[in-house]
């Protein structure tokens, strides 16, 4: 198989996971960066990625990457520092009609779980705020579009468990032992390993008659932050604190969008789960066994 698959946001989390995953399965790779000089570049490069400089926002730059692409990994971010602006829907724009010119074939695209389930019209924004209106309405409208290409799938990965390798906004100070969450702590909630978006992308392109169609709501595990917390202090031998309530986490520190977003999530748990992959034949990991790999002895720490 010679034509290669453009990945987008390859130096980024999702992305990133969906280039390892296809260069480990022979699948030629070439993966769209602002600076191809930067380290995590250069990592993808040492891999055996090509690298090709170009920008969601410059279309000229996304119609000459994919040029002879067989497949395309889509995805695009709320930008933070503007969370109600048009950046995101902007991104997944260019990108489609940029993969409609150059003819590619199948389009990979990494959502949210839940989206396209919320009623956004009837949304209570005083209560989570404009931004998780505007969030969930993104998000559905980048679905959309996909859906006008010839063949899509779309992953809607649920929470991310990397976001408990610290430093990470899930702990007071970034750092500590200490828990800074929103939520109810025995709310039980989906969570995925980064890992298994990579390898569901990869097994996407790999059968893409099959996956055409398929929206994937992705999990690998399924459990409440109290339970969570427990895991993390066997596997790191420390003590990992909850907060005393949403409230105190709110009183510590936790910014106010943060904490509507996780309230929002407690209140309204998203749909992913494991056995949607398993019934794809997709493995996905547990999140005793992701901490294991990823905090304790069985690989790297990442701090």
């Amino acid at each position: 198989m010679s034509e290669f698959v453009l990945v987008t946001g390859a130096t980024g989390k999702q992305g990133g996971a969906v280039a390892r995953a296809l260069l480990r399965g022979g699948v030629p790779v070439h993966a769209l960066v602002r600076d191809p000089g930067s380290e995590r570049a250069a990592a993808l490069g040492s891999l055996g990625a090509v690298l090709v400089r170009g920008d969601l926002d410059d279309v000229a730059s996304l119609r000459a990457a994919l040029a002879g692409a067989r497949g395309v990994f889509s995805v695009q971010v709320p930008d933070l520092a503007d969370p109600t602006g048009d950046s995101e829907v902007r991104h997944g724009r260019n990108l489609v009609e940029a993969a409609r010119a150059a003819g590619v074939e199948h389009i990979v695209h990494t959502s949210v779980s839940g989206a396209g389930t919320v009623d956004v019209e009837r949304f209570d924004e005083q209560r989570w705020g404009a931004h998780m209106r505007h969030y969930w309405r993104g998000k559905a409208a980048v679905e959309e579009l996909v859906r006008g290409l010839p063949r899509w799938t779309i992953l809607r990965p649920a929470t991310f468990m990397e976001n408990f390798v610290r430093p990470s906004f899930y702990f007071a100070d970034m750092t500590s032992d200490r828990l800074l969450v929103g939520v109810d702590p025995d709310a039980r909630l989906p969570f995925v390993a980064v890992e298994d978006i990579g390898a569901a992308a990869a097994a996407a392109f790999a059968e893409p008659r099959r996956f055409h169609g398929v929206e994937l709501e992705l999990a690998g595990d399924v459990l409440s932050f109290r339970t969570a917390a427990q895991v993390l202090s066997e596997v790191l031998g420390v003590t990992i604190e909850l907060p005393a309530s949403p409230e105190q986490a709110l009183a510590d520190g936790l910014v106010m969008g943060l904490f509507q977003a996780q309230q929002y999530m407690s209140t309204h748990p998203t749909p992913a789960r494991p056995a949607f992959a398993a019934n794809l034949g997709i493995s996905v990991t547990a999140f005793r066994q992701w901490a294991e790999i990823a905090l304790g002895g069985s690989g790297p720490r990442s701090w």
